[in-house]
């Protein structure tokens, strides 16, 4: 099943015992704290970790307007994107130095590829993420609506084990990460 914005928040209203809503105007609390949480929780959640359906690449396109100190070049960053993972130059995603400054990269490099966490259509959830954003939504829609720090504070600690589980099963996605440039490693050779 593919999820929306609302019916993400539709699951978690429903596991705290409120009203559902079917968009962010039915005029009630529920549809209020809903537009208003829900999209700091999900890009926070987003950035959390790099799960492997939110981490792309591209080459950044070089702004021609130069970094006042430090650096010779400034990049534009892409209009969908929450955390900087790393950036390369070439055809490496990682390697150049680089510091974020008003919403752009700036580095000495010539080119820049960029590997780093975007926001995904809710469609491209997975369902294991799509769990752990429902249970984090839960956990704070909690108090605004029911205003129980007990119950609170229970969904806080499901939701933070539902998120665990979530990244445990992202993480098996991909090849395990291995030491490339490790010193002892390569004096045992």
């Amino acid at each position: 099943m593919a999820y929306t914005n609302i019916s993400l928040c539709s699951n978690a209203l429903l596991k705290i015992g409120a009203e559902s809503i079917t968009s962010y105007e039915d005029g009630t609390v529920e549809a209020e704290v809903s537009a208003k949480l829900y999209p700091v929780i999900r890009d926070g959640l987003l950035s959390s970790y790099p799960w492997s359906f939110a981490v792309g690449q591209c080459r950044l396109p070089r702004l021609a307007d130069v970094p006042a100190a430090d650096y010779r070049y400034a990049y534009q960053l892409p209009d969908d994107f929450l955390r900087v993972i790393s950036a390369g130059s070439g055809e490496r995603g990682r390697g150049a130095e680089y510091r974020l400054f008003e919403n752009r990269l700036h580095t000495n490099s010539g080119n820049i590829m960029l590997t780093y966490i975007f926001r995904p259509d809710e469609s491209m959830f997975p369902a294991y993420f799509c769990e752990a954003l429902i249970a984090r939504l839960a956990s704070e829609f909690c108090l605004p609506l029911t205003e129980s720090t007990t119950r609170a504070e229970l969904l806080r600690k499901i939701s933070d084990d539902t998120v665990n589980a979530a990244r445990l099963i992202d993480a098996q996605q991909m090849t395990p990460n291995r030491f490339e440039d490790f010193s002892l490693v390569e004096a045992r050779q």
